[in-house]
């Protein structure tokens, strides 16, 4: 025993001279000055040892890598203290209408919501093997034009069309999503595929899991015809191939980092698309090329599969052309899978007939009161459902009064930073396409040098954000909140967990892009969120409208 005693106590000391070969007391200062910190030389002198132990332990966790699908062992929840929840799953009647026709110009199929094209499948107008065929012979057509396409799966398209067929001819019909063709975000993994994150590094990565999405979308018959494209590692609508494009206007991007997803779905290559969301990257896509984009509470679904961005942050949603058609795929998707521990089972208690007029509808007063030009298409939404006799509650909401300092940028970072920690530490950053300063690249590094006391207390001030959120909420069920210049409320809602969804609302008129309106929700309230968003969409047509290149 004194023996190991006196080795561990010399591996000790030969430690701490090693770290004092690289480390000066000087030095500490500076590296303090970056956390807002000062010392005294008394003060330096004592925590010298203390430096230099801490950077040995450091050094030897390094030799240790992780890889990006290991957790942490803090599982974030969006609830707060005292919070209660219906916890009784109601059955949900969805209604498949009989008397859907086949068009008489199949190119109008592209732009089907997926109850029609659910109607043609059940009632044999049209096959699965023939309508996941129309859609990669479009995928083939428009990709390229768009950036938005990774890879075609149709191998693994095909199989799954002519088992959906098959069942079909025995009567076994699955729901409204079998035999649907729809395509991914290509950062989930599916066995056979490459998963490249949209990233160079990893443009011939291929990873041997089914992302959790991926087998429940096939569990219900839907068929993957593509993997779409991403801004790399999540960030923004470039990829190591290039810019996904606008299909509105091909001079303008798609915005991120879901880009391929809402690309592709807007210009009718899939009936939906799956997509992710860290900071407004199923939102911002979505917005800016006409979808529907619904982004669900916090562990609503699991990740499991899927790239890790931000443990605390990342969230898995449907981008659709439509209201009705995001609440469907939701309605089988979301649910614990035993292996993202943040993932939870609550009840979707959606009623595709659900009168809005039930609700408790606000508006984020302080939002709108911004938009000092009343004409703008944000004011128009406020007339629509007043017009449908929806008496609208103004509210304030939360904004830059309350979000007084960077909270997300503190965390994201920490967080992101840490997923990527080798390929920052081993120079793998230095293959990535895009090298500027508000990089991933750059931004790993930057990031590097965030204390983690101040990362956690961060996420202390988070918890004071999600009291505030939940008790703005308390009192009413939909929250309607203009999309663009409402950069605190997105940085808000994504730390609380709080879902949201963006729907078309016309056009500006300057770029002739599309224009959106956000709703939010409550924690766990999806449901009365879409049945507020469908019912905009019945009422008007800012959803009926689709770009005229790819008709």
């Amino acid at each position: 025993m004194r023996k190991l005693l006196c080795a561990f106590v010399l591996c000790a000391t030969t430690a701490q001279l090693q770290a004092q070969d690289t480390i000066r007391k000087s030095e500490i200062p500076v590296v303090a000055k970056f956390a807002d910190l000062s010392f005294t030389q008394q003060e330096i002198d004592s925590m010298f040892d203390g430096v230099k132990e801490n950077v040995f332990e450091i050094r030897k966790m390094h030799k240790y890598p992780l890889s990006n699908s290991t957790p942490m062992s803090m599982w974030q929840s969006p609830v707060v203290a005292g919070m209660q929840f219906d916890m009784k799953q109601q059955p949900i009647n969805w209604e498949i209408p009989a008397n859907v026709a086949l068009p008489a110009n199949r190119n109008e199929l592209a732009f089907y919501s997926v109850m029609q094209l659910a109607s043609l499948i059940k009632n044999k107008k049209i096959s699965s093997v023939e309508l996941t065929k129309f859609f990669i012979e479009r995928i083939r057509k428009y990709g390229d034009t768009l950036q938005c396409v990774i890879s075609v799966t149709e191998e693994i398209a095909m199989q799954q069309a002519k088992e959906a067929d098959a069942l079909i001819a025995k009567g076994k019909y699955k729901g409204p999503l079998h035999g649907i063709p729809y395509g991914l975000k290509d950062l989930f993994a599916v066995k056979g595929t490459k998963t490249t994150w949209g990233a160079a590094p990893y443009k011939d990565q291929i990873i041997d899991e089914d992302a959790t999405v991926y087998n429940k979308l096939r569990d219900a018959g839907a068929v993957l015809v593509a993997k779409f494209t991403l801004g790399a590692l999540a960030m923004g609508d470039r990829w190591y191939g290039g810019r996904t494009n606008n299909p509105w206007n091909l001079r303008f991007g798609s915005s991120g980092s879901s880009a391929g997803s809402a690309s592709a779905t807007v210009a009718g290559l899939v009936p939906f698309a799956i997509g992710t969301e860290t900071w407004g990257s199923i939102i911002s896509p979505s917005s800016t090329c006409g979808a529907t984009g619904f982004r669900p509470t916090f562990g609503r679904v699991s990740r499991a599969g899927g790239m890790t961005l931000s443990w605390s942050l990342d969230k898995v949603g449907p981008i659709t052309r439509s209201a009705e058609d995001a609440a469907l795929v939701f309605s089988f998707i979301h649910g614990a899978d035993n292996k993202d521990l943040s993932a939870v089972s609550m009840p979707f208690n959606y009623q595709p007939k659900g009168d809005v007029k039930k609700l408790k509808v606000g508006y984020a007063k302080n939002y709108f009161d911004r938009i000092t030009d009343t004409s703008r298409n944000e004011w128009k939404v406020l007339d629509a459902y007043r017009k449908m006799g929806v008496e609208l509650v103004p509210i304030v909401f939360p904004d830059s009064g309350v979000y007084n300092f960077n909270v997300m940028d503190i965390v994201i970072s920490a967080e992101c930073a840490a997923a990527f920690d080798d390929f920052t530490r081993t120079g793998l950053d230095d293959q990535m396409t895009w090298q500027n300063k508000f990089d991933w690249p750059n931004s790993f590094r930057v990031s590097r040098l965030i204390p983690a006391v101040e990362y956690i207390n961060a996420n202390r001030h988070r918890y004071l954000l999600m009291q505030q959120v939940n008790a703005t909420l308390k009192d009413i069920d939909v929250l309607i909140c203009p999309t663009r210049g409402s950069g605190s409320q997105s940085a808000i809602t994504n730390l609380t967990g709080h879902p949201a969804i963006c729907m078309p609302t016309g056009f500006d008129k300057r770029f002739n892009t599309p224009t959106s309106i956000t709703l939010l929700g409550k924690l766990y309230g999806e449901a009365a969120m879409l049945t507020a968003a469908k019912t905009l969409q019945q009422a008007t047509s800012w959803d009926d409208v689709h770009p005229p290149m790819f008709q």
